[in-house]
């Protein structure tokens, strides 16, 4: 019975090995968040809103944090504002 405990130890290192890089791997597969810099800038984009204008009430703003007119930035605020603001229908 001793020749099986370390086929058995070496087997639970190795599957709590496993278990612990579950999260590392789920942390790693996540995309990072991305700015547009330049449209931001043309744009004027900010993040507070401009009187009662705001991204959320924009017909451009797509939920929860994107926007049709800049494209690939995943960082846009709903209570944003930008100069391409157009009031939701």
């Amino acid at each position: 019975m001793k020749s099986n405990q370390p086929q058995r130890r070496q087997f639970l290192k190795i599957g709590a090995s496993a278990l612990a890089m579950i999260p590392v791997m789920v942390v790693a597969g996540r995309s990072e968040a991305a700015t547009n810099a330049a449209m931001r800038s043309a744009l004027k984009y900010q993040n507070k809103p401009e009187g009662d204008k705001s991204c959320s009430t924009c017909m451009q703003f797509v939920a929860p944090s994107g926007c049709k007119i800049l494209a690939g930035d995943t960082e846009v605020s709903p209570k944003g504002y930008c100069t391409a603001w157009v009031k939701k229908a």
